[in-house]
């Protein structure tokens, strides 16, 4: 019995050694990005033809914010319900979110509408746009 109160004692020991030696955990760091929240606009009267070239401008407006490194998340929602897509941005402020967002063909026309807010995530989100 005192030979496995030993043995138990020192593993105890032990792992608090090791536990205490381990290098603390630190918090992620953080930072402020543009979430952007695209919603059905008020035009949506346009036929398929015009549908698919606001479509194809949309697109080209975020390959052309992504390579820029403004954009860095992007996706549609697919339940087709009145939320359609969203943004996270890295931009120094709101209106600089915004100018891009206008850009966007499918915005000008009206068929998207657009929320800005602020939202304080991780500091560092990869994507498949960065360069190794």
């Amino acid at each position: 019995m005192k030979k496995m109160f030993l043995v138990s004692a020192l593993f105890f020991a032990l792992t608090a050694v090791s536990f205490a030696q381990e290098k603390p955990v630190e918090p992620p760091k953080m930072k402020q990005w543009f979430f952007v929240m695209l919603s059905r606009g008020e035009n949506r009267t346009q036929d398929s033809v015009e549908s698919a070239k606001l479509q194809e401008g949309h697109m080209a407006n975020i390959n052309k914010m992504a390579e820029l490194g403004v954009l860095r998340i992007a996706g549609p929602f697919i339940d087709n319900g009145n939320w359609r897509g969203i943004f996270i941005m890295d931009c120094k402020t709101i209106e600089e979110a915004e100018s891009y967002v206008k850009q966007d063909p499918a915005i000008i026309a009206g068929r998207l509408a657009y929320e800005i807010h602020p939202w304080y995530g991780p500091a560092t989100i990869k994507t498949n746009w960065d360069k190794e």
